[in-house]
């Protein structure tokens, strides 16, 4: 019998429009003579099934369930395929473990830690990880930039501390900018993250558990148009992506090592992407990714192609990793 599959999109933030190109290319891949799909749509305005005809039914949020006609439609297991909050944050990964439902994503604690750009450098850190030098600001706790600027070595880089696609970061190369930086990061996030610059080539790592072991995709190089890896660079055309990366054997094995390390150190699950700048001192960790894009264009898609996957067989263990650890 079919397994009946939730894939959720949406959202409750800036990013749900990245989220539904992800939905779009992982219903198309996901193999239906294996699972019946059934994309649901979170939003502020309510949890929705979407019918191809544009009708649309409530989720009963009680225990996830679908009421269609007369059938009642319980899932296996959920798809998550929604960025930002609440598919990235942990908040939804909390839902479904009181429920008892299996998903693809990492569980509740890893979301909620990784959120927070701050929290996961921290960690990463204690995890022996290189990371670059930061401060941690509140939007409820007075700053002063002068200050600031005592202890962090300009150029910084300037970011909205919780969300994945990059929406109010900048680069700050002269003091005279950085009040103007955080004002605008802050009106994203009551958090946001001072971090110093490291110099480098930019690397992001697909790494994924599937049949009970860690996989490390091909990597991949971002040569941004714009000096960084913004939310334009990321989603409007303004990069370049080589997949697989050009480089040595030695550069190659320390990112493989490394982004497996941090998944580890974080006990992630699903498919996570990790991106790292990789200076004369070696691999330097940025941030991880727990619900990365799946549109056709996106990194991890790009990644399982030059591995010599299909998408179908990759979204497809993903679902039998969750399916054979729930």
């Amino acid at each position: 019998m079919k397994k009946k599959i939730a894939l959720v999109t949406g959202g409750y933030s800036g990013e749900a429009v990245i989220s539904y190109k992800s939905a779009r290319t992982i219903y198309t891949h996901l193999d239906k003579e294996k699972y019946d799909v059934y994309t649901i749509d979170i939003s502020p305005n309510g949890w929705y099934y979407e019918h191809e005809d544009g009708q649309k039914t409530l989720v009963n949020r009680e225990n996830f369930t679908l009421t269609l006609g007369t059938e009642l439609i319980r899932f296996d297991a959920v798809f998550i395929g929604l960025h930002g909050t609440p598919g990235e944050d942990g908040k939804l990964q909390g839902y479904f473990d009181m429920i008892g439902l299996p998903y693809t994503s990492c569980n509740a604690a890893t979301s909620a830690l990784t959120f927070n750009k701050r929290y996961t450098v921290a960690v990463a850190a204690m995890g022996g990880i290189n990371v670059a030098k930061s401060v941690h600001l509140f939007k409820h706790t007075p700053y002063d930039v002068g200050e600031l600027l005592g202890r962090i070595k300009l150029p910084v880089f300037v970011k909205p501390n919780n969300g994945g696609s990059s929406i109010g970061m900048s680069k700050v190369s002269e003091g005279a900018h950085l009040g103007e930086a955080l004002d605008k990061a802050f009106r994203e996030d009551d958090q946001v993250l001072v971090e110093e610059m490291i110099t480098g080539r930019e690397f992001t790592v697909g790494v994924y558990k599937a049949g009970g072991s860690i996989h490390v995709l091909p990597i991949t190089e971002i040569i941004a148009h714009n000096e960084f890896f913004d939310f334009e660079a990321k989603y409007e055309g303004k990069s370049s992506e080589v997949t697989p990366a050009d480089i040595d054997a030695t550069w190659k094995k320390g990112l493989e090592d490394a982004a497996r390390r941090i998944y580890e150190v974080f006990n992630c699950s699903g498919v996570v992407r990790i991106d790292f700048i990789y200076s004369d001192a070696g691999p330097f960790m940025l941030e991880i990714n727990t619900v990365p894009g799946q549109s056709e264009a996106s990194v991890i898609p790009q990644q399982v192609r030059a591995a010599g996957l299909s998408l179908t067989d990759f979204y497809g263990s993903l679902v039998e990793q969750c399916l054979g650890a729930s």
